[in-house]
């Protein structure tokens, strides 16, 4: 994984989101309408080395839709869900 303070070629600053495959096709599959099915877009997610940054950035900022991290909205406001109980 490529750290925070990696540059790129244009000597600015690397960010996870940068090196996401999601970046590299139609982002209309990550945001499935109701009924479509989220496999295709989890199946890339599956694959990307920076699935876990993702995963943590929808989780931090509450993302609602889409697919992130492999996962849909339904599945992150489980985990949330269940993360809350945790604390209890």
């Amino acid at each position: 994984m490529t750290a925070p303070t990696d540059t790129g070629p244009d000597g600015r600053p690397v960010d996870w989101r940068d090196l996401a495959l999601c970046a590299q096709v139609d982002l209309g599959m990550f945001y499935p309408r109701k009924g479509q099915s989220p496999g295709p877009a989890k199946k890339i997610c599956r694959g990307c080395e920076v699935r876990a940054e993702c995963l943590a950035f929808a989780l931090e900022h509450d993302e609602q839709f889409g697919v992130w991290g492999a996962t849909s909205a339904h599945e992150r406001r489980t985990m949330k869900r269940r993360q809350r109980a945790r604390k209890r």
